[in-house]
Formats: C-alpha cells, sequence, structure tokens
C-alpha cells in the first residue's frame, strides 16, 4: 500500500521517513567533520560538493514530503493524552521547519559568492547573490544553531517513539517500521 491509511503509514510516507533520517544524521556528520578542514586537505573541495549535492536531495525529499503530508490522509493518533497529541504536532512542524531553515540557510552560504551549487554535474542551482552584508557568515550561524537544534529535536522524537513502544505499548513505532 503505498499510500496512508488511517490506521498505518503507507510504503511512500515510510520510507520517505527513513531515508530522511539517514540523510539528516549524514550530512550532520559530514557538516560536523567538515568545518574542522583546512585548505590543504584533500577533502577540503570535495566534501562541502557533496554535502551541497545531499543536501539539495534532502531538500527535494523534503518538499515532496510536505506535498505528500498534505494531500494524504494521516493514520489516527493513538493515545488519549490531548497534550501530548498537541506536542507531537508541533514537534513534527518543528522538524520540517528546522530542515527548512537548514537548507535554506546552507544555500545562502553557499551562493554568497555568486556562484551556483553544482549538482552532480547535471545542472547549477543558481545564485541570488549577496542578499545582505556578512550573508555566509550570518547564514553560517543560522545552519549551524539550526542543524544543532534538528538533531536534538530527532533524539526527542526517538524517545517520544520508545515511550510509545516501550511504556504505551501502541502500534505508533510498528506504523512507521513496516516496508511492505
Amino acid at each position: 500500500m503505498l499510500k496512508n491509511s488511517i490506521t498505518k503509514y503507507g510504503l511512500i510516507s515510510t520510507y520517505i521517513h527513513w531515508i530522511t533520517a539517514v540523510m539528516v544524521f549524514s550530512l550532520f556528520g559530514v557538516g560536523f567533520w567538515m568545518v574542522d578542514l583546512n585548505y590543504y586537505s584533500e577533502w577540503n573541495k570535495t566534501a562541502p560538493y557533496y554535502h551541497k549535492a545531499f543536501g539539495l536531495i534532502l531538500l527535494f525529499i523534503t518538499l515532496f514530503r510536505i506535498g505528500w503530508k498534505v494531500t494524504n490522509i494521516a493514520p489516527k493518533e493513538l493515545g488519549e493524552n490531548k497534550i501530548e497529541k498537541n506536542l507531537a504536532k508541533i514537534a513534527h512542524l518543528t522538524l520540517y521547519g528546522l530542515l527548512l531553515v537548514i537548507m535554506c540557510s546552507g544555500y545562502l552560504i553557499s551562493t554568497a559568492d555568486g556562484l551556483g551549487i553544482d549538482f552532480f554535474n547535471i545542472v547549477t542551482i543558481p545564485s541570488v547573490g549577496r542578499l545582505f552584508e556578512h550573508q555566509e557568515d550570518i547564514a553560517g550561524n543560522v545552519h549551524e544553531i539550526a542543524a544543532y537544534i534538528l538533531i536534538a529535536m530527532v533524539c526527542l522524537h526517538a524517545l517520544a517513539a520508545l515511550k510509545h513502544h516501550f511504556i504505551d505499548k501502541d502500534d505508533t513505532v510498528k506504523r512507521i517500521t513496516k516496508f511492505k
């Protein structure tokens, strides 16, 4: 079943969820490692190239995911706690917002010099140029802070899922881990 139902997530939502998770942790790890590369490192040009290209893939996936979420039904929320349900909605919106902030700030860092972003030698995403003074520094700070907040939110998300699985003993985790 590709689409969501009232009781579980469909294959598209499930795969997008887990692909996003892997990409977020991978891009965070590479970004964390990349900031300490010096000019003489053989990875000084290569790591940012792939970080940007895979960041663009995550942007496309995220935009598709938001569109999919808006046009598809969501499984019925489990549990009775209204506060918990509202916190979950806020957390999910925050995760989407942080992803978009990180990717937009990454774009502003990468294109402040007027050059576009090369996407695997297929297409160059054009630059809008320098929009404000110290663009790469300000956008870099936003990018870094938002990335750390995103990782913290993802950890809270995972803890909430574990709480549902082990304490509440409901099907929250099972609904997003079925790949058939």
